[in-house]
C-alpha cells in the first residue's frame, strides 16, 4: 500500500466526514440519526487488504474522534475502528463472500455499523461514561442500522468507485 493511496482515502474520508457533520447531521431522521462517514469507513474497510483494514480503522477512528457533537474521549473512536478494521482483517475470506453481492454486501455494511457502534457502546462503559439507557441505545443502533441498510445503496458504488480510482496499477493486478 503506496503512502499516496493512505493519503487520498483519508482524505476521501476527511470529505465525507465533513459532509456528515455538515449536512447529514442537520437532518432529523425519525427515531434517531444516519451516520454517512460510518457507513463509508464499513465498506472502505471491507474492501481493503489485511494492512489497510487496520490503517484505515485507525486513521477513521481518529477522524470520527474530531466530531464536534462527540462527547467522548480523544481517541476512543480511533480505537474501536481500529478493533473492527483488525476484526475484518482476521477474516478476510469471509468478508470477501460478502462483497460479491451487492445485496449481501449492503446487508453486511449495516451489521458492520451495528458492531462498531454497539462496541463503542461497550468501550464507553469499560471508561465510566454515561450513555444512557440500553433501551434507548438499542434503538438507537437498530435504528441505525436500518437506515444504513436503506441508504447504503445510493452511496455504495461512489465509494467503491473512488477507492478503485485511489488503487495504484501494482494494487490492481
Amino acid at each position: 500500500m503506496s503512502g499516496l493511496r493512505v493519503f487520498y482515502t483519508s482524505v476521501f474520508l476527511f470529505v465525507i466526514f465533513i459532509i456528515q457533520e455538515i449536512v447529514i447531521a442537520r437532518i432529523n431522521f425519525p427515531f434517531s440519526g444516519f451516520s454517512l462517514y460510518l457507513a463509508a469507513l464499513m465498506i472502505v474497510l471491507s474492501l481493503e487488504d489485511r494492512t489497510g483494514s487496520l490503517v484505515f480503522g485507525f486513521i477513521g477512528g481518529m477522524i470520527m474522534d474530531l466530531s464536534t457533537s462527540a462527547d467522548t474521549p480523544f481517541g476512543q473512536w480511533a480505537l474501536v475502528m481500529t478493533f473492527i478494521g483488525y476484526l475484518f482483517s482476521l477474516n478476510r475470506e469471509t468478508i470477501g463472500d460478502f462483497t460479491q453481492s451487492p445485496f449481501t454486501f449492503v446487508l453486511f455494511v449495516s451489521a458492520a455499523v451495528s458492531l462498531s457502534l454497539s462496541v463503542f457502546l461497550f468501550i464507553g462503559l469499560m471508561l465510566g461514561q454515561n450513555n444512557g439507557g440500553i433501551y434507548h441505545n438499542v434503538i438507537l443502533i437498530f435504528v441505525n442500522s436500518i437506515w444504513s441498510l436503506i441508504l447504503t445503496p445510493i452511496f455504495l458504488p461512489l465509494v467503491i468507485k473512488v477507492r478503485k480510482l485511489t488503487l495504484t496499477n501494482r494494487e490492481r493486478i
